[in-house]
């Protein structure tokens, strides 16, 4: 079977420039990557949009409803939130939304950090398969994928973005 392949850094600068015009008017603005493809891109969108200051970060791991099942994976990091999330507008970011089971896992993070004044989603990809109801506010691409298939980000070491389809069987 042949697998899709995509431009991830054509799809970041539709994402990125989608999230320009549709934030400007943003107040109180502040970005949280979810860990670990999620945080790549808020990493990069915090420089475009000037907001290096306001860049945080979650570990999903132990919020996740799915956790006993799925276990603990190796490379388990560390939330990091420097700002005030109270009253925020809080642009979370994930490279990959499919179920919906890490974003609502994101979200009741970070309301343990405060309360925000909105929480606003943005994916580089959606592959669909949604088992909570969860959309995304800026997507730069909708893409259908077999369940045993999995998009995969991967960040060369020059920082650039590689996304990628792999079998999961």
């Amino acid at each position: 079977m042949t697998m899709p392949k995509f431009d991830a850094e054509a799809l970041y600068t539709m994402l990125a420039h989608k999230l320009k015009i549709g934030l400007a008017q943003e107040s109180k603005l502040a970005i949280v990557g979810i860990h670990s493809g999620g945080a790549w891109l808020a990493e990069r969108l915090a420089k475009e949009l000037q907001l290096t200051d306001r860049l945080g970060f979650v570990d999903v791991s132990f919020y996740r409803d799915d956790y006993a099942k799925k276990g603990l994976h190796a490379d388990v990091k560390s939330t990091h939130i420097p700002f005030e999330v109270d009253g925020a507008t809080i642009l979370l970011v994930d490279d990959v939304l499919y179920t919906g089971r890490t974003t609502r896992a994101a979200i009741n993070e970070l309301f343990d950090y405060g309360r925000p004044a909105r929480i606003i989603l943005a994916a580089l990809a959606d592959r669909g398969g949604r088992e909570l109801p969860i959309a995304a506010d800026f997507v730069a691409t909708t893409v259908v994928l077999d369940v045993d298939q999995a998009l995969v980000l991967q960040r060369d070491q020059d920082g650039q973005f590689l996304l990628t389809t792999v079998s999961t069987e």
